[in-house]
C-alpha cells in the first residue's frame, strides 16, 4: 500500500513528521493531485528599536537626534518626520543594511509607518505588547479591557488558518535570560486575549521536543533522527528520486539542529558556575537555530503562523554577540549612549541582526517545498520593531521590512515611502488579507497598503 502524504517516521516514542512529497499519496489518488503548498506567516520582531540614522535612506548625514527617553515617546513628532516624497522608488541600502545585499530584489523596504501610543504603560512594554495589536492602554481602558492587549494579529489569522495544521501559531523568542529581569510585556508580542499571554518558547531544546517528541517519551529518547534513520533508510526505497533528495535534505536539517544543541549544552557545561550560562550564548548561532527550527516546523506542517523575538524589549542585561564585540554588552543600556561617536557602537548591533535577516532570506530560499517551489515562494516575512528609535522612543516612522512573495502576491526589491502618519495597523490589515481572511479592518486601520501587492 502507498504511504500517506502525511506520513510519519516513528522510533522509541519518538515522532518525526515528514514535509510534503509527491510520492506519499494514497493508492486511490492520482499522482498528479499534488496539493499545493500553504502559505506561511513569520513577524520577527527587533528590540530597543534602531539606529535610524543609519538605516533609513537619506539620514546617514542627518543630524544626530536628541535623546530624550522617559514616556514622551512622541515628543519629537512634529519636529521630525521622514519627509521624502510618497511614492514606490528603487530600493537604496545603507550603511546599516548592507549584510543584505545579495538579497536586494528579495525585500522590500517600508518607511513612514506610526503606532498609536498613550501614557500609560512604559514605553518599551508597550512597544513589544502592544505591537500585533495597536491597542494602547488608554484605548484599552476605554474598551473595558483589563490589559493593553486584544487578540494579536498572530492569533486572529492563526484562527483562520490553522485549521491545515498541528498548531494554529508557534511563538519563539530569542531571550537567553533565566531570570526575569522585567516583567512579561517586555518579553512578549503574542496574545490569545485582554491579560492572556501566549507564551514563547525561548529553549531550543524544548522547542525542538514540541516539534517532535511527547513530553511522556523525552526520558527514552535522546535524538529523533538516530531512532527514525531506519525508518528513513526503509522510506527512501519507496519514494522517487526527486523526494529521496527531499528527505535527504531534510532528515539532513534535523541531524544538524540536533548537532547544534548538542554542542550548545556541551559549551554551557564547561561554563564558570560563578558566570551566569545566559551570558555567554553565542548570539548569532542561538537566533540561527531558533530560525531553523521555526522553518522546519513550517515545512512539516506543523504550523503556518509564527512570531519571533530576536530579543526581549529593554532588559539590562548583558548579551554576547559574537565576532561583535569582545565582552558581552547590554543592547538598551547602549541606545541611550549614542551621542557622539557611540551611535556607531550600537549600530554593529543593528548590523548583527540584519546578518540574522539574511541568513533566514537564505533558508527560505534554499528549503523546497512539494510542487519544486521553494518556501520564500510561499511565505510572507516582516521584520521590524516596535520603536522608531530606541533613544528617543518614538514610536513613528518604524522600521519595516517584508521579504517572501507570498505565492506571487508581493513583487520584492522595492522602497516604498508612505505618508508620514501611515498607521502600522494598516500593513496588519494588508497582511492579514494576503494571509486570506477576508476582513476590511483590524484595529484602528484606516486601510490597506496597496502599494504592496505586486
Amino acid at each position: 500500500m502507498e504511504l500517506s502524504r502525511r506520513a510519519v517516521l516513528r522510533g522509541g516514542g519518538a515522532t518525526l513528521t515528514l514535509p510534503m512529497m509527491d510520492s506519499l499519496i494514497w493508492a486511490d489518488k492520482a499522482s498528479s493531485s499534488i496539493s499545493a503548498p500553504t502559505k506561511k506567516l513569520a513577524i520577527i520582531y527587533l528590540p530597543n528599536g534602531i539606529v535610524r540614522r543609519c538605516f533609513f535612506p537619506g539620514e546617514e548625514e542627518a543630524e544626530i537626534p536628541g535623546f530624550i527617553g522617559g514616556f514622551n515617546a512622541d515628543k519629537t513628532k512634529n519636529e521630525r518626520r521622514f519627509l521624502n516624497k510618497p511614492g514606490i522608488y528603487p530600493l537604496e541600502l545603507t550603511s546599516t543594511m548592507e549584510p543584505l545585499r545579495q538579497h536586494t530584489q528579495d525585500f522590500t523596504l517600508i518607511t513612514g509607518l506610526d503606532r498609536t501610543y498613550k501614557n500609560g504603560q512604559d514605553v518599551h512594554a508597550q512597544g513589544a505588547s502592544c505591537y500585533l495589536t495597536s491597542v494602547s492602554p488608554e484605548q484599552a481602558a476605554n474598551r473595558g479591557m483589563a490589559h493593553p492587549n486584544g487578540r494579536t494579529l498572530d492569533q486572529v489569522i492563526g484562527d483562520a488558518v490553522g485549521f491545515s495544521s498541528v498548531y494554529n501559531t508557534l511563538e519563539i523568542s530569542c531571550n537567553g535570560f533565566t531570570a526575569p529581569k522585567e516583567p512579561i510585556e517586555f518579553d512578549n508580542i503574542s496574545w490569545y486575549g485582554p491579560g492572556k499571554i501566549a507564551p514563547s518558547i525561548r529553549d531550543p531544546q524544548k522547542l525542538y521536543d514540541r516539534l517532535f517528541l511527547k513530553e511522556s517519551y523525552r526520558s527514552h529518547v535522546t535524538e529523533v533522527s538516530d531512532l527514525v534513520l531506519a525508518d528513513a533508510r526503509s522510506l527512501a526505497n519507496k519514494l522517487g528520486s526527486k523526494d529521496r533528495r527531499t528527505l535527504d535534505e531534510y532528515m539532513e536539517m534535523v541531524r544538524s539542529i540536533e548537532l547544534r544543541i548538542s554542542k550548545m549544552d556541551q559549551m554551557l557545561s564547561g561554563v564558570d558556575l560563578n558566570i551566569p550560562k545566559n551570558e555567554v550564548l553565542p548570539r548569532g548561532e542561538y537566533i540561527r537555530l531558533q530560525m531553523d527550527l521555526m522553518l522546519l516546523a513550517f515545512q512539516m506542517g506543523i504550523t503556518n503562523v509564527a512570531t519571533f523575538m530576536i530579543g526581549p524589549e529593554r532588559w539590562d542585561a548583558t548579551l554576547m554577540y559574537e565576532g561583535v564585540f569582545d565582552q558581552p554588552v547590554q543592547h538598551h543600556n547602549m541606545t541611550h549612549n549614542q551621542k557622539g561617536e557611540g551611535y556607531k557602537e550600537l549600530q554593529k548591533i543593528d548590523i548583527f541582526h540584519m546578518e540574522q535577516f539574511a541568513y533566514l532570506m537564505k533558508r527560505l530560499k534554499e528549503v523546497q517545498e512539494v510542487d519544486g517551489s521553494k518556501m520564500f515562494d510561499n511565505s510572507l516575512v516582516a521584520f521590524g520593531a516596535g520603536l522608531g528609535d530606541g533613544a528617543t522612543h518614538q514610536y513613528y516612522d518604524l522600521p519595516m521590512m517584508i521579504t517572501g512573495k507570498a505565492q506571487n502576491q508581493i513583487k520584492q526589491g522595492r522602497f516604498i515611502k508612505m505618508p508620514s502618519g501611515t498607521l502600522n495597523s494598516n500593513l496588519w490589515l494588508t497582511i492579514a488579507q494576503l494571509m486570506g481572511l477576508e476582513r476590511d479592518s483590524y484595529a484602528d486601520s484606516t486601510g490597506v497598503i496597496s502599494e504592496l501587492w505586486s
